[in-house]
Order: C-alpha cells, then sequence, then structure tokens
C-alpha cells in the first residue's frame, strides 16, 4: 500500500482550523457570556489537539513522506504507517471533543495516554526502517533525536498521572512536571523535527559543512540540560545553574553559525522563492532568533521570576514557539514541496493566517509588558478576539480552497 501524503496533509489542514476555531471560542468566552461551555476546559481541548492533532500529526506525515522519498529499493511497508496516523488521528478527535465534555476524565485521560503509545509505536517503526534506507542522510538523525525527545516528554505527563492519581501534588512538582512535557515537546520533539525537514530540503549532506553535524551535538545535549530553563524559579544547586546559562548561550551561539551558514550556503535556493514564501521564512528566522535570545535573557534570575510569575508573558511565549515558529515552518513547507494545492485563494490564505500570527505576538507581547506594572491595555482583549477571527477565518479559507483542489 502506498503513502499518500497530499491525502494525510490535508487532515492537518483542517485540524489546525479547528484549533484556531478552540482558540476563538476562548478568546470568544473572555468577552461574552458563553455558559455551554468551561473555559477551562477548552482550553485542554485546544492545547491536546493543537500538539497532536496539529503538530505531531503533521510531523509523522512529513517524516513518513521523507522515508518514502528515500526508499529507492522500495524495502519499507507503508500500510503500517496509515494504521499509526489513523490512530493517532483518533486519539486526537476523542481528546478534542471529551476535553471540551469532561475535562480531565476517564475518556480524556484514555485517550491522551493512548496517543503517547502511538507515539512509541512511531518512533519504534521509524528507528527500524531507516536501516532500509540505501543512503543515510544528515537528516535522519535529527528525526531520531526529535523522536527520541518526544517519547522522554512523557515522563513528564505520567508523573501528572501518578500525583493526580496519589493526590499528592505538591505545586513545584507539579509546574516541573508540566514544563518538563512543555519543553521536550517544543525545544525537542518540535524543533528537531522542523530541522531534519529543512535540512532535506534544503539536500544538505553530512559532508557539506562540519557546522552541521557539529550544531547537531551542541543543540542534543543543550536541549536535555535547557530543561532547567523552565525551572529557573526553583532553588536549583549553583552547579546546574551554571551548565543551564552554559547551554542558553551555547544555543544562541551555535544558532547564530548554524543561521549564517544555511544562509549563506542555500542562497540561490531562498532567493528562487515566491515572495510570499521569503516573507514567512525570514519571519520565522526573526521569530526563532528572539526565542533563543528570551531563552539566554531568562537565565537573569530577577528577569526569570518575572517571567514566571505572569501568565500573559508565559502565553505569548508558548505562542511565539507554537505558532510563529513551528506553525509557520510546516505552512511553509507544505506550500514549498505542494503538499496542497497552491493557488492565488490558498496563497491569500497562508498569507493572512501569517499575519495573524504576527498580529498575534505583537499584542501578546505588550499585553505580557504591560503586566509587569500591573497595567490594563484597553480593548486588548478585543483586539485578541480579532486577531482571532483572522486566524481562524484565513485557514477556514485555505482548509476549503484545498479541499476544492
Amino acid at each position: 500500500m502506498s503513502f499518500k501524503t497530499i491525502f494525510w496533509i490535508r487532515f492537518s489542514i483542517f485540524n489546525l482550523m479547528l484549533v484556531a476555531l478552540l482558540g476563538l471560542l476562548m478568546r470568544y468566552k473572555i468577552l461574552f457570556e458563553f455558559p455551554l461551555l468551561d473555559q477551562k476546559s477548552v482550553q485542554h481541548s485546544h492545547s491536546h489537539f493543537a500538539f497532536a492533532g496539529w503538530v505531531t500529526h503533521t510531523l509523522m506525515t512529513l517524516i513518513i513522506a521523507f522515508l518514502q522519498k528515500h526508499d529507492t529499493l522500495h524495502k519499507i511497508t507503508f500500510k503500517k504507517y496509515n494504521i499509526i496516523l489513523i490512530g493517532n488521528l483518533i486519539c486526537s478527535y476523542v481528546m478534542l471533543i471529551s476535553f471540551i465534555l469532561q475535562g480531565y476524565g476517564a475518556i480524556s485521560i484514555t485517550f491522551s495516554t493512548l496517543s503517547i503509545f502511538v507515539s512509541y509505536w512511531f518512533a519504534y517503526v521509524f528507528f527500524k526502517d531507516c536501516k532500509q534506507l540505501e543512503t543515510n542522510p544528515v537528516a535522519i538523525k535529527w528525526f531520531k533525536a526529535a523522536l527520541f525527545f518526544n517519547v522522554i516528554s512523557s515522563l513528564g505527563t505520567f508523573a501528572l498521572a501518578y500525583m493526580m492519581a496519589t493526590k499528592n501534588i505538591h505545586q513545584n512538582e507539579y509546574l516541573a512536571s508540566i514544563y518538563y512535557y512543555l519543553h521536550f515537546q517544543y525545544n525537542g520533539w518540535f524543533f528537531f523535527a522542523c530541522m531534519g525537514l529543512l535540512l532535506d530540503y534544503l539536500k544538505v549532506t553530512s559532508n557539506d559543512n562540519r557546522i552541521y553535524s557539529q550544531s547537531f551535538i551542541w543543540l542534543f545535549w543543550s536541549c536535555i540540560v535547557g530543561y532547567f530553563l523552565s525551572t529557573l524559579w526553583l532553588d536549583l544547586p549553583l552547579i546546574i545553574y551554571i551548565l543551564t546559562v552554559i547551554s542558553a548561550i551555547v544555543q544562541v551561539v551555535i544558532w547564530y553559525l548554524l543561521f549564517k551558514t544555511i544562509f549563506k550556503e542555500n542562497k540561490s535556493i531562498f532567493l528562487a522563492l515566491p515572495n510570499y514564501l521569503k516573507y514567512i521564512i525570514i519571519f520565522i528566522s526573526f521569530a526563532l532568533s528572539v526565542k533563543f535570545l528570551l531563552q539566554l535573557g531568562s537565565t537573569v534570575p530577577a528577569i526569570s521570576k518575572l517571567a514566571f510569575g505572569f501568565r500573559p508573558i508565559i502565553i505569548a511565549y508558548l505562542h511565539l514557539i507554537l505558532l510563529a515558529i513551528i506553525s509557520l515552518f510546516l505552512l511553509f513547507y507544505i506550500y514549498v514541496n505542494d503538499f496542497i494545492v497552491v493557488n492565488k485563494k490558498t496563497i491569500l490564505g497562508l498569507v493572512l493566517f501569517s499575519i495573524g500570527v504576527v498580529l498575534n505576538e505583537i499584542v501578546l507581547g505588550l499585553q505580557g509588558i504591560a503586566s509587569f506594572s500591573y497595567t490594563l491595555i484597553p480593548n486588548i482583549n478585543e483586539a485578541l478576539f480579532g486577531v482571532a477571527i483572522l486566524l481562524f477565518a484565513s485557514i477556514l479559507w485555505v482548509t476549503f480552497f484545498a479541499k476544492k483542489g
């Protein structure tokens, strides 16, 4: 059975539309009465479905497409990957509905746990099938690292489940477990998988430049140590704090060298891109640079306490990674590889969505900065609601015209 990337990517776009719809519902409930839905339950549905239904489904699909492209001897059977994607989607849709209806209940917990085991299954078969490839593309090690981080991130989820089951919940351990999961999802699974996709798209080989192999090693280990960037509000031993600061510095330096090398050696590829994709990749690069600099800034104790003490700052930072970096990169990759119908209508939808992402970060950033002085910005929630409408409407537009194709 062959693997039809375009078929599965249509689910990705549809799922992103559902994520945007849930975000719109949350923004609506802040401004208007909507007693039928509980805000916290919608938030859980939004976050779980964004991770499983949008990002994880899309990354799995694109990694499978990578395997299919490099399986020149046709040794790999792709039927199992279709079953894995179906399993992940079933878990995602059940979580979407059950979290809205019951919050953390028997059904939502069961299927969120099942989705973790589906990710284990995917990692196992990918590692096994990599041995069937005739060549050894440089992207493989990035994908293997990504899947390793995806697997270990689940330890944070199981720690949370244990605390809830035993009703032995301590605030510090609870938050540390949440940040553990988020860190290895955002900075491990999502980031390393996207880097693998980028390097494969650019046809980078291990012999091109040693910065590619060196950056992988440095970023891999600094990602592990970098978890403590999320726990600086704890009373960490001095040696852990020093290692954490070093990891933040390493990531900034390595990202600068890697970005400089990628752009210099692939300038012709980037210049040949359509203008709308040039704009998006430039914004992604800027957002990723800001992300690494913010991590470095958070190593200053005073800044760290401020950042973790204000919810708008955390929300702005998480959306910076998930929307401005990961989601836009996945859309860039989907469009540049023609995994979606690319015409004036779908291009317009992508451009409007990217504008919505930029506006969302600006407004969330302003709200976060204002929170330091406990200043309320007039009509800030109305502005965020307006941005949420733009994000939903634009991706709905893409979903409709992608299916028309």
